[in-house]
């Protein structure tokens, strides 16, 4: 669960490329102990070897703990390719200080998950260790918001993360050494020794926090909201400091994890008892204490897209346990209708050349269309042709699309021999085989069909939003001047389309070959780089 919430609003992150192994995520203070977890499934990987990934093994281990604890799981989907070296694309944002509390409005500023830094959720002592449950909440809503959840997701991932296991706070901080990336060589990649007794088991310090959840922490129940709405809590402190919340009319219901003798009160975190004290989380929380088969189904659901929905369409996904529905998230989309020939491409493309189109229109709505792609979660691109659908078709940098495309659509229509996701990018390719004679160059620009057109129904408006460009280097567009310099934000639409260095220098046909330079001589100079490139 440590892995899959590191993906953040543009599609960097996630659990996708075994990224956990590598820092900075491995030395995060939210991930102390992680690195002994790693080891322990290191001789299953050393079994099976290339046939799972790390990225695949790291989420099928979670699965499988949560069926052993008896809860079904909605399924799993292998798939994931490990990368073997640190993620220098991702932002995490600054590095200077961890657990620096940043206010939930900067983060629609900026690509990051977490509102702290080192976290990969929220403080659970709240923000800045504030000790208030109502004051999480604004910081709760914007991390899982990030990544994708609403309300009922939210409620659903606290409450089913905290129905199993127990956090760990037997002493002061102090007596932890430095995490993995900071430890000398001779612990062999691991980190955080404790000086601390035994250091391990009822000696055990992790995040400082000593709280047990409920009766039965190693089997699936529904005591979490049982518990949290059945007493009141008084804020206390752990052994090591850390604030949190006990049930102060409760018996000592909860089993000493280490002692069977001895019992304790419930126990909560801060941000636990917002989902009791924020209006909206609580009604959620209350269906739930009433319902729980639907607090299953949603947790079920919710972890699944969790740890899936940085993978990219369901197509990506590999094995027996893959879910036959196909969910909103995923932008699903329909099965083909056309298979178009190689004469039915060569009498569109002289539909779309006699239709009164320009060369810079035609360029233009195909790069709007493909443009959206991201390399990092596999979303967007042409394939859907959502240029045509909300919200894409209303976004200020796809003005094109309200001339273009009627034109495009009706040639769809009347031929019926494409989707109009074919002949969107049909019509950059004849629009750059004009360009090229225009010059003087014959060119062939290589063609592929086979998109497909989706629904509106199969796409989340809200999601989708997030693709929406505040910069296109490649369109000389920018709709804000308070991120980032404009370098920069060419640099990072190139590696979300993961162009090379000699593509990102060649993509300058947009501009020339759209007719954005009018000297022959440019035109000539970039149809001659592109020459053979231009594939979509």
């Amino acid at each position: 669960m440590a892995l899959a919430p590191t993906v953040s609003i543009d599609g960097r992150g996630g659990a996708g490329r075994g990224q956990q192994r590598f820092a900075p995520l491995n030395s995060w203070p939210d991930n102390v102990s992680l690195d002994k977890a790693r080891r322990l499934l290191w001789p299953i990987k050393q079994k099976y070897g290339q046939k799972i990934s790390w990225a695949d093994l790291f989420i099928l281990a979670g699965n499988v703990a949560l069926e052993n604890s008896g809860f079904r799981t909605f399924g799993f989907g292998a798939g994931r390719e490990d990368v073997w070296e640190p993620d220098l694309d991702v932002n995490w944002g600054d590095e200077k200080a961890w657990l620096t509390h940043r206010h939930p409005e900067a983060l629609a500023k900026a690509p990051l998950g977490a509102t702290e830094m080192g976290l990969i959720y929220v403080n659970p002592e709240g923000p800045d260790h504030s000790g208030e449950p109502l004051s999480a909440a604004a910081a709760i809503r914007a991390t899982f918001g990030n990544m994708g959840m609403n309300d009922e997701e939210t409620v659903a991932l606290i409450a089913g993360g905290h129905t199993l296991g127990k956090t760990h706070g037997a002493a002061a901080a102090s007596h932890v050494g430095a995490d993995p990336e900071a430890a000398p060589i001779e612990a062999q990649g691991l980190g955080w020794a404790s000086s601390y007794g035994s250091g391990v088991g009822a000696d055990a310090i992790t995040s400082g926090l000593e709280v047990v959840w409920t009766q039965t922490p190693t089997q699936w129940s529904n005591y979490f909201f049982e518990n949290l709405f059945k007493y009141e809590w008084v804020q206390t402190r752990s052994p090591a400091g850390a604030i949190q919340f006990e049930a102060v009319d409760a018996p000592d219901i909860i089993p000493d994890p280490f002692d069977p003798s001895k019992k304790r009160k419930p126990t909560m975190l801060v941000t636990d008892l917002t989902l009791r004290f924020d209006p909206e989380f609580e009604k959620i929380s209350r269906r739930f204490l009433n319902d729980p088969q639907a607090f299953n189904e949603a947790f079920a659901r919710a972890w699944f897209k969790l740890t899936h929905r940085d993978m990219g369409p369901k197509a990506r996904y590999i094995g027996p346990e893959v879910p036959k529905e196909d969910l909103i998230w995923q932008d699903p989309l329909p099965q083909p209708l056309y298979q178009p020939t190689q004469e039915d491409i060569i009498n569109l493309k002289a539909a779309i050349a006699a239709s009164g189109l320009s060369i810079s229109e035609m360029v233009s709505v195909a790069w709007a269309s493909a443009s959206t792609f991201r390399g990092g979660d596999k979303r967007g691109g042409a394939n859907g042709a959502r240029l045509a659908l909300a919200p894409q078709r209303d976004w200020d940098v796809n003005a094109v699309a309200a001339r273009v495309l009627p034109v495009l659509e009706e040639i769809q229509k009347t031929t019926n021999k494409a989707s109009l996701a074919d002949i969107i990018v049909l019509a950059g390719v004849v629009g750059i085989e004009q360009a090229a004679a225009a010059a003087g160059v014959s060119i062939s620009v290589p063609f592929a069909p086979g998109r497909v057109d989706a629904r509106q129904d199969q796409t989340d408006i809200e999601m989708f939003s997030l693709l929406e460009p505040i910069a296109d280097g490649f369109r000389n567009y920018r709709a804000r001047l308070d991120v980032s310099t404009t370098e920069s934000l060419l640099i990072d639409k190139a590696q979300q389309l993961t162009l090379t260095a000699p593509e990102i220098d060649g993509t300058g046909w947009r501009d020339a070959c759209a007719g954005n330079q009018t000297l022959t001589a440019a035109r000539k100079r970039c149809l001659y780089r592109q020459t053979g490139r231009a594939q979509h």
